[in-house]
């Protein structure tokens, strides 16, 4: 079987069960360049216009070697964008956010809306013109070296509510979204127009999924609630979908979100998503067993395996009983549901 047959079978896009669990995992920079030198491989980067989604979308021919059955792409930067550090590191990007590097992520020091009250000045904002060369140069050669024998995802992470806290900051945004401001659904549209021509181009590449990316919940429950997700956000992550399913039926799309959110697990599928990740254990809601009888029918499952602690901090005996125990409830589930 090969890894596309395999992620396939697994996403239900396919009948038939997969020969085993397909992988997918990302690795920093630093583990990249361990690997790119221990495996002769040469490190292939593509710099996202969002830099920590860089490293998701990079390296691909690195994470395969290792055992990954997908590609994932994504959208570079402009082939004449070069930014350049201020005296203090930081830097502008292409969404004029100012960025400087943290001991893992890239951070937001200071955001290019900031001050934003009025709709109006929506207008005034500039996006990076997605057109110009260079952009999607490395997905379509992904696509045309790995789409027989690699199921392809195209990553538009920090996709719309995160976008537009990129540009606002997060405390401005949960106020302003709490006092209505009159900018808050032109710049959601606006920023979903910018997405949706994004992934179209994605799809246009060959892509056989979109990844969107957007965390709504924390440790404990919704970072706001169930009411304000369906008025304010829910009709602009359904125009998307709608329209990347017209422009090719059969693309399937893939929500990552982080937090305690089985509360929008419906509204998730209403919108049109058929893939969840990451099912982020150890918080509310998100026991597999309840998220399995729930909602398994209707949305294929991808993670449930700890990164908070027992990835960093657990012994190999304990992730690998972990998963072992994922493996033996999702068989004795199986049995339960065909008895």
């Amino acid at each position: 079987m090969t890894p596309r047959e395999r992620v396939m079978r697994a996403l239900k896009l396919q009948p038939g069960l997969p020969d085993r669990i397909p992988v997918q995992f990302d690795l920093c920079k630093s583990l990249l360049e361990y690997f790119s030198k221990k495996l002769s491989i040469p490190l292939s980067i593509t710099d996202n216009l969002y830099e920590d989604v860089t490293w998701r979308i990079s390296a691909n021919e690195i994470r395969i070697a290792l055992g990954s059955d997908v590609i994932v792409t994504g959208t570079g930067t402009a082939r004449n964008f070069h930014p350049e550090p201020a005296d203090d590191g930081t830097w502008l990007n292409e969404y004029c956010m100012r960025m400087k590097q943290g001991d893992i992520y890239a951070e937001i020091t200071e955001y290019p809306l900031t001050d934003i009250q009025t709709a109006a000045e929506v207008k005034d904002y500039k996006f990076p013109d997605l057109s110009l060369p260079g952009r999607f140069d490395d997905a379509i050669e992904l696509v045309k070296k790995y789409h027989t024998q690699y199921f392809i995802i195209g990553d538009i992470e920090a996709t719309i509510f995160t976008l537009v806290m990129q540009l606002v900051g997060m405390e401005k945004l949960m106020m302003d979204m709490a006092l209505g401001e009159e900018y808050l659904q032109p710049l959601i549209k606006v920023c979903t127009d910018f997405q949706i021509e994004n992934g179209l181009k994605l799809i246009a590449a060959g892509v056989d999924a979109i990844w969107v990316g957007d965390d709504f919940g924390g440790q404990t429950g919704l970072l706001f609630s169930k009411k304000m997700f369906r008025e304010l956000w829910k009709p602009h992550y359904k125009r998307m979908c709608d329209t990347f399913k017209k422009a090719n039926p059969e693309i399937t799309l893939i929500l990552h979100c982080d937090g305690a959110v089985s509360e929008l697990m419906d509204d998730f599928i209403e919108i049109g998503f058929q893939v969840f990740n990451p099912v982020q254990p150890g918080v509310p809601g998100h026991d597999p067993e309840d998220m399995k009888s729930g909602w398994g029918d209707r949305m294929a499952f991808w993670g449930a395996i700890d990164q908070q602690e027992l990835i960093p901090f657990g012994t190999d005996e304990e992730l690998e009983k972990d998963i072992q125990s994922l493996l033996d409830w999702h068989d004795e589930f199986k049995k339960r549901k065909t008895a």
